[in-house]
């Protein structure tokens, strides 16, 4: 089931959003400030986010740019009783997929938040930036993040974590590694890679990575176990 968090600090907002999105099929959970917000979006994983731009403690904008900083992907449609163009811009340059003006059609909401996820589904995964869950590849810094806190990697490590993450429904064999990363003037035994994999599971696993990101596949090799993150 989808789970969508819808974030606004009008509790009648709140629960007629959810009527509507829940009738259709889909799991919601409420905030009722960016406060709040925030740290559901540290501690779960949403396909989509509603988000109300004018809150007293912590408005949608900074919300926003909290969630980008995060997750590249997550769709954000966010609310607002401001129709002037201003407000839509600074909305869809931090970030969001989309706007709605107040007040709004319930239909028309759950229209959009419709697309938006037929758009993430279709999108293809970027090859400089690879977002799942808390876990960021970002190939152009050759950095990795966990809930944006940088993990320290050596550059093999790296190299294997990007390769097998870019090639989700692949099974890796070591030699296949091997001829990925290393030179062939490099020589490696296959059992190197085997180390590199622990390293690397170690050091996601201190970072406070709540899913093993690399599957053991018995007797071949290895695979991006994307389906762990899942709920």
């Amino acid at each position: 089931m989808k789970r969508i968090l819808t974030v606004d600090d009008e509790k009648h907002m709140l629960d007629l959003v959810e009527i509507y999105l829940r009738n259709e099929g889909y799991s919601v959970e409420q905030a009722s400030s960016g406060v709040d917000a925030i740290k559901l979006i540290k501690d779960q994983q949403f396909d989509a986010i509603i988000l109300d731009v004018m809150m007293p403690d912590m408005d949608g904008w900074e919300v926003c740019t909290f969630i980008r900083k995060k997750d590249a992907y997550t769709p954000i449609l966010m609310l607002t009783a401001k129709s002037n163009v201003e407000f839509r811009v600074k909305g869809l340059e931090l970030g969001a997929d989309d706007y709605l003006i107040k007040p709004f059609a319930p239909e028309e909401l759950v229209a959009r938040v419709k697309s938006l996820m037929r758009r993430k589904e279709h999108a293809p995964m970027s090859q400089n930036v690879i977002t799942i869950g808390d876990l960021v590849i970002n190939k152009k810094l050759y950095q990795v993040k966990v809930a944006g806190t940088v993990v320290e990697l050596t550059a093999k490590e790296f190299d294997i974590l990007y390769l097998l993450a870019k090639k989700t429904d692949r099974v890796f064999t070591r030699e296949n590694i091997i001829d990925h990363i290393w030179s062939i003037y490099d020589y490696q035994e296959p059992r190197t890679v085997d180390s590199h994999i622990k390293n690397i599971r170690i050091k996601l696993h201190k970072g406070e990575l709540v899913f093993d990101p690399i599957k053991t596949v018995w007797g071949i090799g290895y695979k991006f176990n994307e389906m762990s993150w899942i709920k």
